[in-house]
């Protein structure tokens, strides 16, 4: 093993020996360089006045070698801000706007340790980024029923893990905490899990009222003091998206300092947030733990990061940092957020209406970009092989039941013809069927 991931190592198990279990064996043998080419040139960059011979970018003029037909729809911004690499945990600037950003749309992340957030090629990558650190084959990853595909992707195919499912929501329709609870503590021959916990929910869009939140909270407590190990990921994806009375802020805040078996993580970024999707900009921010936890913990962080992609695009690091330093920033994203709010609410009224009650029911939905019906007449493949063939209409099916509908993509305007003509397709289906 390498000394600087033995002394990183060291590091973790003398600040907390329940984080030090945790990690996967890549996560053991993962450390950042101190000494190579970055390490070099870093201090080439500081005292290397007269020439700077020590990295592969190209300067010109004192400035970053360009295209002029690239700078000419660039022309807003200094060739150093998109041209030159961005360091492998991102651009400073960004890293301490989006950490004052969080704090002040999470409270209860205020007065908590916080790492600095860690920039990454947006959320899929923080996500595979938690997995290699911390997911070793065989270790449970507790989701909901209902979730993001690519999390099996993430945690299963790639590191070996083993996806345990609870239902998302209770008899009540509200998000199961029990059922959550139960799986942990089902890990407790393992002494592990790792639990995942997106909301607004991909893909039915609910997000837990603050009872349920507090709910999450225990049922993640009472396996830590059972002795299992939580490694809890709160995947914010679609942060700030809350349109009725659900949480308005990440667990995060409220996981961090729970208990000493909790490590709490939090993945979020620019992509949904700031409707950047091809900007390509995460982050990854370790929370609840000492300074030198935290430092070794980004370290570790950066490892994988050089390892798999050297380091995050700069151009659109730039571009979100200009944004969030933008004084319009806070108004236009409001706007946005009541064009979305718009659309959910019509969404609602439209299922509501008791309209379509004889061909499917809707899961409870407040927030994010996505609702889910529930058909209970047709096969969910079948009807969406339909919609696209008759109708031009696309929509995502999940298992026999579930169609997910991303309304975030469907001007309100819109939203009556599309469950109409779905209805439609529901209707014809039938028919077919009952020939």
């Amino acid at each position: 093993m390498h000394p600087l991931a033995q002394q990183l190592n060291e590091t973790i198990r003398k600040e907390n020996p329940h984080v030090y279990d945790m990690l996967s064996e890549l996560g053991r043998l993962i450390y950042f360089p101190k000494e190579g080419i970055l390490s070099q040139s870093a201090e080439a960059k500081a005292k290397a006045k007269k020439f700077n011979a020590t990295i592969g970018t190209a300067l010109e003029n004192g400035a970053p070698m360009h295209l002029k037909v690239i700078q000419d729809t660039l022309s807003a911004y200094n060739p150093k801000d998109i041209y030159e690499y961005a360091p492998p945990a991102g651009k400073p600037e960004l890293r301490t706007a989006w950490r004052k950003k969080m704090l002040e749309e999470n409270p209860s992340l205020q007065g908590k340790q916080v790492g600095n957030p860690i920039a990454t090629n947006a959320l899929t990558h923080g996500l595979s980024i938690v997995a290699d650190l911390f997911a070793s084959p065989g270790d449970a990853v507790v989701i909901p029923d209902k979730n993001w595909e690519n999390y099996e992707l993430t945690f299963g195919i790639r590191r070996g893990a083993e996806i345990v499912n609870y239902p998302l929501y209770n008899e009540q329709r509200k998000f199961n905490a029990a059922g959550l609870r139960e799986a942990i503590l089902a890990q407790q021959s393992k002494g592990k899990a790792i639990v995942v916990l997106n909301f607004p929910n991909n893909p039915t869009g609910y997000s837990p009222l603050a009872e349920e939140g507090r709910e999450i909270v225990q049922a993640i407590k009472a396996g830590a003091e059972a002795g299992i190990n939580v490694v809890v990921v709160t995947d914010d994806a679609y942060f700030g998206l809350f349109f009725e009375n659900s949480m308005q802020e990440s667990l995060a805040g409220h996981l961090a300092d729970i208990h000493p078996r909790v490590l709490a993580i939090k993945v979020d970024g620019a992509t949904k947030e700031e409707y950047v999707w091809g900007f390509r900009v995460g982050f990854v921010t370790y929370v609840g733990q000492t300074d030198a936890m935290l430092a070794a913990l980004e370290q570790k962080t950066m490892g994988i990061i050089r390892a798999t992609i050297s380091s995050g695009p700069h151009p659109s690091q730039t571009f979100v940092l200009h944004a969030l330093q933008s004084p319009d920033f806070h108004s236009q994203k409001q706007e946005k957020f009541e064009i979305m709010k718009g659309r959910a609410n019509k969404v609602k009224a439209i299922l509501d209406s008791g309209k379509y009650d004889d061909v499917w029911e809707y899961y409870p939905f407040n927030s994010g970009y996505f609702m889910c019906l529930k058909l209970k007449t047709v096969d969910a493949e079948t009807l969406r092989q339909h919609l696209l063939d008759k109708y031009q209409i696309g929509t995502i099916a999940l298992g026999e039941t579930d169609l997910r509908v991303a309304f975030s993509c469907i001007e309100e305007a819109n939203l009556e013809e599309l469950f109409e003509d779905i209805y439609k397709g529901v209707l014809d289906v039938q028919k077919v069927a009952a020939k």
